[in-house]
């Protein structure tokens, strides 16, 4: 995916090798066996084989939702034409564009595996680094479907609602504050 300085840039070059070993695999992989070692030292080995099992179910549930999500931010910036993704929510869109990017990002339904690729593609698209962060926090402050099914289904409506209206303006805010560093940095 797309560096914070690649953002809003040309797309990336077609074929990029990565790193499947990388720092934050590794440090990921040493929480994993600590955690490991240490279920099967208080629960005992067999939980451990459980737990694995239940890994395992849930990989091959999550896989092919993690694949669409990366299918689609790599189609994105191939069939949006990246001038209107530019004029909609690009650098130049102002307050506008980080409102559409806010609305868009509550309106979207799925989860990580969907949103984060997808705010990705976003960015090769044509999205300045303001709108990405609008996104991303519209779809984690303000996400629709999670406060109508969720929010109000289990908690006080006058809570939700005050939940929501502080944190309406606050994606627009951030992408405010994130176009401001972008341009103190290119100073």
């Amino acid at each position: 995916m797309p560096s914070l300085k690649n953002i809003a840039a040309d797309p990336p070059p077609e074929t990029k090798s990565r790193k499947v070993f990388d720092g934050s695999f590794l440090v990921l992989l040493a929480l994993t066996l600590a955690g490991g070692v240490a279920v099967g030292i208080v629960s005992g080995w067999g939980r451990v084989g459980d737990i694995l099992l239940e890994t395992f179910g849930f990989l091959a549930v999550l896989a092919p939702k993690i694949g669409a999500g990366i299918f689609i931010a790599a189609t994105l910036p191939i069939l949006l034409p990246r001038d209107r993704v530019g004029r909609l929510i690009g650098r130049e869109s102002g307050v506008r564009g980080l409102v559409v990017a806010t609305a868009c990002g509550a309106a979207i339904p799925g989860g990580p595996m969907m949103t984060f690729p997808l705010a990705a593609g976003l960015g090769v698209a044509g999205a300045d680094l303001g709108a990405v962060i609008a996104f991303i926090s519209g779809w984690s402050l303000l996400g629709l479907n999670r406060t109508l099914i969720w929010e109000f289904s289990f908690l006080p409506t006058d809570l939700v609602w005050t939940r929501y209206l502080l944190s309406l303006p606050m994606p627009v805010l951030l992408g405010m504050a994130a176009r401001s560093l972008m341009q103190r940095r290119a100073a």
